[in-house]
C-alpha cells in the first residue's frame, strides 16, 4: 500500500511538472493568437492616423502573415540547429521587438515591417510549440497536452479582444460620443497601446522559455545523453533507459525529409501532399481570419458603431467554446465527421451572413443593416465561428501532424503550414478592397469555399483516428 501510494505521488509529480512545461511552451501559441489578432481593434485608428485607404490597410494587416510563412518554413530547421529552447527564446525576443516597434511607428510602412518581424515569431511559434510538447509529453497524456497549443491560440485571440476593448474604453470620447482610437492616452494614441500590449506576454514567454528543460529528443541528437536522461526522469516514470532507446530508434527512422522527397504523381507532388495543401488552403479560404482581424471594422462598417469592438469580443469567446468541443470529441467521433459537420455549419453561417450584408443600406454615406438584419448577421457570423472552431480550426493541425508517412512528414508539414499562412495572407490582404467593392459578394465567395470543402473532405480526406504514426502509408 505504501509503495503504491509513493508511486502514485511520483506519477502525479511527474504529470504536474510536464503540465507546467507544456503550458510554458504553449505561451508561444498564446502569442501566436494574440499577436495575429490584436491588429483588429487598431485598424480604424491606423487608417485615420496615417490617412490610408483599404488597399494599404490590407497590406499592413496582412504583412505579419508573410513573416509567418517564413517563420513556419524555417522554424523546424532552426530548432534542429540550435535547440527547441533557444528557438523559443528567439521567438519571444522577436515578439517583444515587434510589439515595441509597432507601438511607435514612424509611418505605415515601418509598422508593416514590425508586423513582419512579429509574423516571423508567430510562424516559429506555430511549429516549435507543438513539436516540443509532443517530445516531452508522456504518451498517455500527449493528445491532451498537445491540445494546449490550440487552446492557447484561441485564448490569445480572446485576451487580445478584451485588451483592445479595455483600451478603447479608456480612450477619450470623440465628437459623436464614441471613444476615439486616435485620442491621446498617456501621451500616445489609444491604438498604439493595443499593439504595444503584446510586449507583456512576450516577456512572460521569454522568462518561462528560460526555465523549462530542453527536449530530450534534441539532447540525444547532439549526444548529451546524461542531460536527456535527467529530463526524462523528471517528466516520466518507468524505465528511463528503455525510453532513451525508443527515442534513439525514432531519431534513426525519422530523418529530416527534404522537398525532393515530396516529388511524384501526375501534378508534381505526391497526392497526399496535395491533400495536405488543400486542407490548409480550405481552412483559410472560408474567411475565418476576416472575423479575427477585421471584425471591429466589419461591424462598424455596417452600422454597429457604438459597440463594434465589444461585439468583436463575442467571436473569440465562441471560438474558445468550439475548441473545447473539438478537444472533447476529436478522438471519439473522429477527424473526418467533425470536418463535415463543421463545413455544413460554416456554409449555413456564411450564406445567411452574406444575405444579411446584401440587405445593407447606405445612410449618410455609410452602410447600415436595417431592422433585424444586424442581429441576424451577428448570430450567423458566430455560427460560422463555432462551426469552424469545433472542426477545421483544430483538425487541420492535428491531421497535418499525423496524415503523412514518416519518411516525408517534416517536409510535408512545412509545405502544409506555409500554404496555410500564404492562404491566410491572400484572404487578409484582399478583404478590405473586396468588402469596399461588395461585402455581400465577398461573403458569398467564402460560402462557396465552405460548400466545396464538403465533397473535398468526403472524397480525399482519410480518417486517421486511432492510427499509429508508424502505420501511416
Amino acid at each position: 500500500m505504501g509503495l503504491a501510494t509513493t508511486g502514485e505521488r511520483a506519477g502525479q509529480q511527474h504529470l504536474a511538472h510536464v503540465v507546467f512545461i507544456a503550458g510554458a511552451a504553449a505561451i508561444g501559441g498564446f502569442l501566436f493568437g494574440y499577436d495575429s489578432s490584436n491588429i483588429n481593434g487598431a485598424v480604424l485608428g491606423i487608417q485615420q492616423h496615417f490617412h490610408v485607404g483599404a488597399g494599404v490597410t490590407g497590406l499592413t494587416v496582412s504583412s505579419a502573415l508573410i513573416g509567418s510563412a517564413v517563420g513556419a518554413w524555417f522554424g523546424g530547421l532552426l530548432s534542429d540547429r540550435i535547440g527547441r529552447i533557444r528557438t523559443m527564446q528567439l521567438a519571444a525576443v522577436l515578439f517583444l521587438i515587434s510589439a515595441v516597434g509597432a507601438m511607435f511607428p514612424f509611418s505605415v510602412w515601418d509598422l508593416a515591417i514590425w508586423r513582419v518581424v512579429g509574423g516571423i515569431a508567430i510562424g516559429v511559434a506555430s511549429v516549435i510549440g507543438p513539436a516540443y510538447i509532443a517530445e516531452v509529453a508522456p504518451p498517455a497524456y500527449r493528445g491532451r497536452l498537445a491540445s494546449l497549443q490550440q487552446l492557447a491560440i484561441v485564448l490569445g485571440i480572446g485576451v487580445s479582444a478584451l485588451v483592445n476593448w479595455v483600451v478603447k474604453d479608456l480612450a477619450p470620447a470623440g465628437a459623436d460620443g464614441s471613444h476615439d482610437l486616435n485620442g491621446s492616452l498617456g501621451g500616445i494614441e489609444a491604438w498604439q497601446w493595443m499593439l504595444g500590449a503584446a510586449a507583456i506576454p512576450a516577456i512572460v514567454y521569454l522568462v518561462l522559455a528560460s526555465v523549462i528543460p530542453e527536449s530530450p529528443h534534441y539532447l540525444l541528437s547532439i549526444g548529451k545523453t546524461a542531460k536527456a536522461r535527467k529530463v526524462l526522469a523528471e517528466v516520466e516514470s518507468g524505465d528511463v533507459d528503455a525510453k532513451l532507446e525508443d527515442i534513439r530508434r525514432g531519431l534513426r527512422v525519422e530523418k529530416r525529409s527534404k522537398i525532393r522527397d515530396l516529388v511524384g504523381g501526375r501534378f508534381g507532388l505526391l497526392p497526399i501532399v496535395w491533400v495536405g495543401i488543400a486542407l490548409a488552403v480550405f481552412q483559410q479560404f472560408v474567411g475565418i481570419n476576416v472575423i479575427f482581424y477585421y471584425s471591429d471594422t466589419l461591424w462598424h462598417s455596417v452600422g454597429q458603431n457604438t459597440d463594434s469592438l465589444l461585439i468583436s469580443m463575442v467571436s473569440p469567446v465562441i471560438n474558445i467554446i468550439g475548441t473545447f468541443i473539438a478537444i472533447a470529441f476529436i478522438d471519439r467521433v473522429g477527424r473526418k465527421p467533425l470536418l463535415l459537420i463543421g463545413s455544413v455549419g460554416m456554409a449555413i453561417g456564411l450564406g445567411v451572413a452574406a444575405i444579411a450584408f446584401g440587405n445593407a443600406a447606405t445612410v449618410n454615406g455609410e452602410l447600415s443593416l436595417p431592422g433585424a438584419w444586424g442581429p441576424v448577421a451577428l448570430v450567423f457570423a458566430n455560427l460560422f465561428v463555432i462551426s469552424f472552431a469545433l472542426s477545421w480550426g483544430v483538425i487541420l493541425w492535428v491531421m497535418l501532424g499525423e496524415m503523412f508517412p514518416l519518411r516525408i512528414r517534416s517536409a510535408a508539414l512545412a509545405i502544409g503550414t506555409a500554404a496555410n499562412w500564404v492562404a491566410n495572407w491572400a484572404v487578409t490582404v484582399s478583404f478590405p478592397s473586396m468588402a469596399a467593392w461588395n461585402l455581400s459578394t465577398t461573403y458569398w465567395i467564402y460560402t462557396a469555399f465552405a460548400v466545396l470543402s464538403i465533397p473535398f473532405a468526403l472524397k480525399f480526406v482519410r480518417e486517421t483516428k486511432g492510427t499509429a504514426l508508424e502505420d501511416v502509408a
